[in-house]
């Protein structure tokens, strides 16, 4: 890494919203220290390396408190303060609570929630000591509003909404900003990897571009916004209004638009009856 140059840190960086903040970072002149689980990271480590950043990337899984460790002890190898940081991983499933695997529905809040207070709480003390440092944690536009059939994923989402507007107001005065990226449909392998492509939700086919929602991150980031709510027009508008309307009028509309439209029911049969007769225990959930 070179001293003359600023570093960042983005996590989720091997494709969609993640790999499009790291360019942002490379093209405006950062080496980048880059983490994802999948093997498409190296590839993303070379191609961020021609537009001419120093690239160090860290394979791990973020959703375990080793893989965050292993992450902040490769950014500290590099000898570099973190001018900047992007949280960006996360994770998601589609379907009724009740229906989940809870391993499933744990490793959401593991590595959207989990992940993002540890290592912020890892990057934030040397950027407050240096006077300087901007924090982009990338929230939701789901963070709004209450999800059926995404309950765990909006709640994680509306979690990292207010942690960022808590640091936000806790780091006044020590030179570090703290930003909240709320994105809303956006075309990347999210809807696939949660299994929502069988919803009104993922099969829309007017997706936003993920360049654009990591452009208008990038730019929000540097002027010190605090949150930002990227995409397009109507998405933007559509964000707005999630924040103005009431949830009687918003829960419904989510609700139609994340509930599978073929598949298995949503509510086990066998735990609906119980539900209904109140009598849902560990017996009858078995």
């Amino acid at each position: 890494m070179k001293a003359d140059k600023p570093l960042a840190v983005v996590t989720g960086a091997s494709s969609g919203i993640g790999w499009e903040l790291a360019r942002q970072f490379a093209g405006h002149g950062f080496d980048l220290v880059v983490c994802a689980e999948d093997r498409r990271l190296e590839t993303t480590a070379d191609t961020l390396r021609r537009v001419g950043a120093d690239v160090a990337f860290v394979r791990a899984d973020l959703a375990l408190y080793d893989g965050v460790e292993q992450l902040h002890l490769a950014v500290g190898a590099t000898g570099q303060p973190v001018a900047a940081a992007a949280l960006n991983a996360g994770v998601s499933t589609c379907g009724a609570f009740l229906a989940a695997d809870l391993a499933d529905e744990a490793r959401i809040i593991d590595l959207n929630i989990a992940s993002t207070v540890h290592l912020a709480r890892r990057l934030l003390p040397g950027m407050v000591e240096a006077g300087a440092g901007r924090l982009l944690i990338v929230s939701s536009i789901a963070s709004l509003v209450p999800g059926p059939y995404q309950a765990v994923y909006n709640a994680s989402k509306a979690f990292l909404q207010s942690f960022t507007e808590a640091l936000r107001d806790e780091l006044k005065g020590t030179g570090v900003t703290v930003t909240s990226l709320l994105p809303g449909v956006t075309d990347t392998d999210f809807f696939r990897r949660a299994g929502l492509e069988d919803t009104l939700l993922g099969s829309r086919p007017a997706k936003d571009d993920p360049a654009l929602v990591a452009a208008q991150g990038y730019a929000g980031l540097m002027r010190g916004r605090g949150s930002v709510i990227a995409g397009s027009p109507a998405t933007r508008a559509g964000g707005l209004a999630a924040r103005l309307l009431p949830h009687a009028l918003t829960v419904p509309a989510y609700r139609r638009r994340a509930r599978p439209l073929r598949g298995t029911r949503p509510v086990p049969e066998n735990i609906a009856r119980h539900v209904r007769h109140g009598r849902f225990d560990k017996e009858a959930s078995a």
